[in-house]
């Protein structure tokens, strides 16, 4: 299974030159004076100015100028002219976002507007001193800003009590779907198995029967990667439902559960993959399959029944998806299901935060009033579907309420470096139409041939979805710790997957012993730290 996920960890960075360089940086909350609401306060700045904004260098081939194209046009001759200001992109490598990024803030030239995806970095800018606080402007000038995000989003963006940071908007928050080959099911006459035991009976049967006549059959194609090591969703079978709330948020601390070892029911989950690897129903080489391009054969060639991967896997054009699946096998049908349900019926999904990326406004800038402003103009739904989809009747037409992309931003001054163009459109990190129904439906038409497959997966994925426990202060311990227990649990799950069955339990207890003493133990202890201190 291939499982991507967002996880905090700090910045690796000279600590003192930072705190130096931070510290000496002065904060500028305004350069004039406003009259109360954002709508108010426009054009009453005479003085011109310019605002730096960050923008990802993504090395597209064929990519216009990142600070002279049609969208930094669009944004001057809008949003510049209102304010009388213009807005100058700094582009920043997306390779080497996080170093860039500290280097530009411990040397003081950073834009007036930086981003970034790792909450670890926010806070090691927080603690320096580096940020502006973004209370007071966020109140006088971001009115719709403030009505787009909402409270309960905007709270990622909070440390200490302050707003140092404004979360991007993440409209699709799914994180893995399990995918089965219908045609195989259809064939011996099974229904979509709904629990754990109807899985595996399923997955038995496509051993024994072959419904797809194909040479080494392979029921649940499986590869673990060291980068993302788990286990997909299979642990929410086992989880017991009434996990308290401090139990959740220590314990769980991982969508993909890499470093769930004690939570309850994942030692289950575990016995329940070793198994069925003891009965030749998963990939027998997962352990090193590392990259998963084995998986990806397997699945291509027609000799994968069941998998586990990202919500929208099979349909993404990379090597492994149906369309590769479907040059091999032409009958072949790829369905999402939900076989892991719980002890209450419910069939759990981890996902992600609502929050997308962290837009900061360093402290040494003297245009935070400027900054909010321009947020606040991009929250706006006509700059939003403008800055996603270019010019309609150009650039896309509406359909049903949903721009249809007619071509013209794929390449020239036009083109988009990333979907959506969210290097741009910074406030949503995915389309955004202000209408649960039509995201989906637009979500779905970014996949030509495929839209009502991803449109199932979509609803499918969204069954009992829930997000990670919020934490204001990221884990230090796990910042130092992630990279060796990652490595170690990639290694534990081998070992334990692969073991005969009746050493499971005494092997999981070692191991867990020995992880627990590799940093675990301080993983975990500072969640409970941080669980108490943020719920007093």
């Amino acid at each position: 299974m291939k499982i991507k996920r967002l996880k905090p960890f700090f910045a690796s960075i000279t600590a003192v030159a930072l705190a130096a360089s931070l510290a000496a940086c002065q904060s500028t909350a305004s350069n004039g004076k406003s009259s109360g609401t954002a709508e108010k306060s426009s054009g009453d700045t005479k003085e011109h100015r310019t605002l730096t904004v960050e923008v990802f260098d993504r090395g597209k081939p064929g990519q216009p100028d990142l600070n002279n194209n049609y969208w930094t046009k669009y944004i001057n001759e809008t949003f510049g002219k209102k304010y009388n200001a213009t807005v100058k992109f700094v582009p920043v490598p997306r390779t080497q976002e996080v170093d860039k990024l500290n280097v530009l803030m411990a040397s003081g030239e950073a834009p007036d507007i930086v981003f970034t995806y790792n909450q670890g970095t926010v806070y090691n800018y927080v603690q320096q001193g580096g940020l502006a606080d973004l209370g007071s402007a966020l109140k006088q000038d971001g009115t719709t800003l403030s009505k787009y995000l909402g409270d309960d989003l905007l709270k990622y963006g909070k440390f200490n009590g302050k707003q140092y940071a404004i979360p991007g908007k993440r409209t699709v928050l799914l994180g893995m779907n399990t995918f089965i080959r219908k045609d195989w099911l259809d064939k011996l006459g099974l229904p979509l198995p709904t629990t754990a035991e109807e899985f595996y009976n399923t997955m038995a049967a496509f051993k024994e029967k072959n419904p797809g006549n194909v040479s080494g059959v392979i029921p649940f194609g499986y590869a673990l990667q060291p980068a993302y090591p788990g286990v997909g969703n299979i642990p929410e079978a086992f989880k017991p439902s009434d996990l308290t709330e401090k139990q959740f948020a220590t314990l769980q601390t991982s969508p993909g559960y890499q470093d769930n070892w004690n939570l309850p029911g994942f030692k289950q989950a575990v016995q329940y993959m070793n198994k069925m690897y003891n009965a030749g129903l998963i990939s027998q080489s997962f352990a090193t399959d590392k990259d998963a391009k084995q998986l990806d054969a397997d699945i291509s060639n027609g000799k994968v029944g069941a998998f586990i991967t990202n919500w929208d896997g099979p349909y993404r054009t990379a090597p492994g998806d149906l369309v590769n699946l479907k040059k091999n096998v032409p009958s072949a049908e790829l369905v999402p299901i939900d076989p892991w349900a719980n002890d209450a019926g419910k069939h759990p999904k981890p996902g992600y935060a609502p929050n997308g990326m962290y837009i900061l406004v360093p402290k040494s800038s003297k245009n935070v009033d400027l900054a909010i402003k321009y947020l606040n103009w991009m929250s706006d739904p006509e700059v939003t579907l403008f800055l996603q989809n270019g010019k309609e009747g150009e650039d896309y037409n509406m359909v049903n309420g949903v721009p249809k992309q007619t071509g013209t931003t794929n390449s020239g001054e036009k083109m988009m470096t990333v979907a959506n163009n969210l290097d741009y459109d910074i406030l949503s990190n995915g389309i955004e139409l202000g209408d649960k129904e039509k995201n989906v439906a637009a979500v779905s038409a970014g996949y030509p041939g495929f839209e009502s497959e991803v449109e199932n997966a979509l609803k499918v994925g969204s069954v009992d979805y829930y997000a990670p426990y919020y934490y204001s202060t990221p884990n230090s311990a796990d910042a130092k710790f992630n990279a060796s227990l990652k490595n170690f649990s990639a290694q534990m799950l081998a070992k334990l997957i692969a073991a005969k069955p009746n050493q499971v339990s005494n092997l999981y207890k070692s191991l867990v012993k020995e992880y627990m003493a590799q940093g675990g133990q301080a993983v975990y202890d500072e969640y409970v730290k941080n669980y108490k201190a943020q719920n007093k």
